[in-house]
C-alpha cells in the first residue's frame, strides 16, 4: 500500500469511526458563587436536588456515546473527586472510564496557568489514548446536548476546530465571547471577539438582532490541538486560555468552524426546553436555574427518559409528608423533593429540597434552594434563600425576610436579593 493510500485509508477510518477522547475542564475556582464554593470546586456544587453541576456535562457526553472522559481538576477538588469516583463508574472491561486528572506540574513548577495549559500539562493522557478527535467541554453549565451531531459537522467541515455557539440578543454581546460568523459561510468563524463594546455588524445574517455567544465547548482534531498547545506554551505573553488564546489562533488561520446550538436535536426534548442553556456562574444565575426546574411545565426538563441526567443513587428512603390536622399539613407545591426529605407539618412552595432536608411544623420555605441535611425548625420562615448543607434553622428564625438583618448576621445577599447561608450554620431566631 502506497503512503498516499495509507493516508486516505486513515482519513476514511477517522471519518467513519473516529477515536474520541472527551476532556471536561473542572478546575474553576468559582469565586462568583461564594459562599457555595467556599469548601468545594464549582463543578461540585449541588444543583436540582440530587445532582452536582458536573453531572450535566458528563451526562451529555455519555448520552452522546463517548465513554472515555478525563476531568481536569485543580481548586478544592476533594468533593468533586469523591463524587466522580463514587458515581461515574464505567466498564473497565471495555476500557471506558471517567477519570479525574489533577494538576501534575509536568512542565515546570506551576499549577494550571489557564484552561489551555491544563490540557497541555495533561497531554500524557492523550498520548496514551491517541484520539483522532478531542471534545473539550466546561463543567458547570446546565443544558442537554447531543455532541455527536457537533462532531459530525466538524468532520464534514474540514476545519481543525469547531466551537459551539448559542444565540443571544445582540445587546448582551459585551458580556460574552462573540462568534462573528463569516457572511458567505454560516459554518465558518470570521472573528472571535472577547466581550466587545461595539456590536455593530455582529448580528447574524438571518437574524441581525442576535449573535452567537461561545458556550465554551470545542471539537478539535487532536494533532492540530497538540501543535497549537505547544506553540501557546512557548508564548510568554499568552494567558494560556482556550477562549482567549487558542481559539483566536485557529480563527486567524481561517481554520475554525462554528456549530449553532439551535441545530442540535436531543431525543425526547420538548419544545419548551429546546436549546435551554444556563451559565450558573453567579448566585443569582444559580438560583434562577434551580427555579427553572419547579414549574408544572419546567423550562428545563429533568424527566426526559430518552436523555437522562445521570448521577449517583443516594440510598436514602423515599420522601415523606406527615400531619394533616391541628392546622399542620405537610405539603410541597411546585417543588422538587429529593429522597430522604421529611416535611412534617410544614410547607414548601417553589422550592428545591435536597436529600435529607427536614421541614418541621408550621414552618414555610418559599422560592428557596435547601441543600442536603438542613433542618428547618418550627415556625421558621425562609424566602428567596439558598441554604448550604447541614444548616440548622432554629424555631421561629427568619431568613430572606429582612435582607438588612441577613447582612448583619454575616449572610451573603446577592444583587438579585438572594440570601445565602454558609454550610453548617446555626441560624437563631
Amino acid at each position: 500500500m502506497s503512503p498516499i493510500t495509507k493516508i486516505l485509508a486513515t482519513l476514511i477510518c477517522m471519518r467513519n469511526n473516529p477515536r474520541v477522547l472527551s476532556i471536561v475542564l473542572a478546575g474553576g475556582e468559582g469565586k462568583r458563587l461564594m459562599p457555595l464554593t467556599q469548601d468545594r470546586a464549582k463543578p461540585a456544587v449541588p444543583f436540582g436536588g440530587i445532582y452536582r453541576l458536573i453531572d450535566f456535562s458528563l451526562s451529555n457526553i455519555i448520552n452522546s456515546g463517548y465513554l472515555k472522559i478525563i476531568v481536569l481538576t485543580q481548586y478544592k477538588s476533594h468533593s468533586l473527586d469523591r463524587h466522580i469516583s463514587k458515581t461515574w463508574r464505567l466498564s473497565t472491561m471495555l476500557n471506558n472510564y471517567v477519570a479525574t486528572v489533577p494538576a501534575q506540574q509536568r512542565h515546570g513548577k506551576n499549577w494550571f496557568l489557564g484552561s489551555a495549559d491544563a490540557i497541555y500539562q495533561s497531554w500524557n493522557v492523550l498520548d496514551d489514548e491517541l484520539p483522532d478527535i478531542v471534545l473539550v467541554t466546561g463543567a458547570d453549565n446546565i443544558y442537554s446536548m447531543d455532541f455527536s451531531q457537533m462532531i459530525e459537522q466538524h468532520l464534514d467541515s474540514g476545519f481543525d476546530l469547531t466551537i459551539q455557539g448559542i444565540r443571544q440578543p445582540l445587546e448582551l454581546a459585551p458580556s460574552f465571547g462573540v462568534i462573528d460568523v463569516d457572511k458567505d459561510d454560516p459554518h465558518k468563524v470570521a472573528q472571535f471577539l472577547e466581550k466587545p463594546q461595539d456590536t455593530e455588524g455582529l448580528g447574524l445574517p438571518e437574524a441581525p438582532d442576535q449573535f452567537l455567544a461561545s458556550m465554551g465547548n470545542y471539537v478539535f482534531n487532536a494533532d492540530a490541538l497538540e501543535e497549537a498547545l505547544r506553540a501557546d506554551a512557548e508564548d510568554p505573553d499568552s494567558a494560556h486560555d482556550m477562549g482567549g488564546n487558542i481559539v483566536p489562533a485557529f480563527v486567524k488561520d481561517g481554520n475554525c468552524g462554528v456549530y449553532d446550538f439551535t441545530d442540535n436535536e436531543v431525543p425526547g426534548a420538548l419544545e419548551r426546553d429546546r436549546n435551554y442553556w444556563r451559565d450558573v456562574g453567579t448566585i443569582d444565575a444559580y438560583f434562577e436555574a434551580n427555579m427553572d426546574l419547579v414549574a408544572v411545565n419546567p423550562i428545563f426538563n429533568l424527566y426526559n427518559e430518552r436523555w437522562p441526567i445521570l448521577t449517583g443513587y443516594t440510598g436514602l428512603p423515599p420522601a415523606k409528608f406527615v400531619y394533616a390536622y391541628d392546622n399542620r399539613i405537610g405539603r410541597a407545591v411546585d417543588s422538587i423533593v429529593s429522597p430522604g426529605v421529611i416535611i412534617s407539618g410544614g410547607e414548601a412552595r417553589e422550592a428545591v429540597l435536597s436529600p435529607g432536608v427536614r421541614i418541621n411544623s408550621w414552618s414555610s420555605v418559599t422560592q428557596s434552594v435547601i441543600l442536603d441535611n438542613c433542618n428547618i425548625g418550627r415556625h421558621a420562615r425562609i424566602e428567596r434563600a439558598i441554604l448550604d448543607k447541614g444548616c440548622i434553622v432554629e424555631p421561629g428564625a427568619m431568613i430572606g425576610v429582612n435582607k438588612d438583618h441577613d447582612r448583619e448576621r454575616g449572610f451573603f445577599v446577592s444583587d438579585g436579593g438572594i440570601t445565602v447561608v454558609p454550610r453548617e450554620t446555626i441560624v437563631t431566631a
